[in-house]
C-alpha cells in the first residue's frame, strides 16, 4: 500500500513539474523558429541579390516592401483572431455534440472502438502532415524568388 501510495505520488510529482517545463520549451522554440525564419529571409534576399544583380537602393526598397507586406499580414492575423477563435468553439461544440449523440447510439464497446479509429485516422493524417511539412520545406513560398531554368546545353 505504501509503495502504491509513493508510486501516485512520484508519477503526480513528475508530471506537475513536466506541465511547468511545457511554457518555456514552447518560448523556446518560437525563438528558434524567429531566428531561423530570419537567417532563410536574409538568405532569400541574398540570393535575390546575387541572381537579379541588385544596386542598395533596390535592395533597400525590397527589404521596405518586405516589411510592409509582413506588418500587414501580422494586422490581418490579429484582426481576424476573435473570428478564428469563435470559429474553433463552434467546431469544438460540434465535435462534442456528435460525440454525445454516438454514446446515445453506439454500445459502451462499441464507442470505445470508434473513438480508438477516430484517434488512430487523426495520427494518421498528422504524420502526413509532418511528412509532407519535411517534404515542402525547401519549396518556395510567399513569393520566394525562384531562378528560371537554366537551358540545357548538349
Amino acid at each position: 500500500m505504501k509503495k502504491l501510495v509513493l508510486s501516485i505520488a512520484l508519477i503526480g510529482m513528475g508530471s506537475f513539474a513536466m506541465a511547468q517545463q511545457v511554457p518555456q520549451d514552447k518560448k523556446v522554440n518560437r525563438e528558434e523558429m524567429k531566428q531561423k525564419m530570419q537567417q532563410k529571409e536574409q538568405e532569400r534576399m541574398a540570393e535575390m541579390q546575387k541572381e537579379l544583380n541588385l544596386n542598395q537602393s533596390q535592395m533597400a526598397q525590397i527589404k521596405d516592401l518586405h516589411e510592409k507586406r509582413k506588418s500587414e499580414m501580422k494586422n490581418n492575423f490579429e484582426k481576424n483572431k476573435e473570428q478564428r477563435q469563435a470559429k474553433m468553439e463552434e467546431m469544438k461544440a460540434k465535435k462534442q455534440q456528435m460525440d454525445n449523440d454516438m454514446k446515445k447510439i453506439l454500445s459502451p464497446e462499441q464507442y470505445d472502438k470508434w473513438q480508438a479509429g477516430r484517434k488512430a485516422k487523426m495520427e494518421q493524417r498528422r504524420a502526413m502532415m509532418k511528412e509532407k511539412g519535411v517534404k515542402g520545406e525547401g519549396k518556395m513560398r510567399h513569393g520566394g524568388f525562384k531562378p528560371a531554368p537554366q537551358p540545357q546545353v548538349n
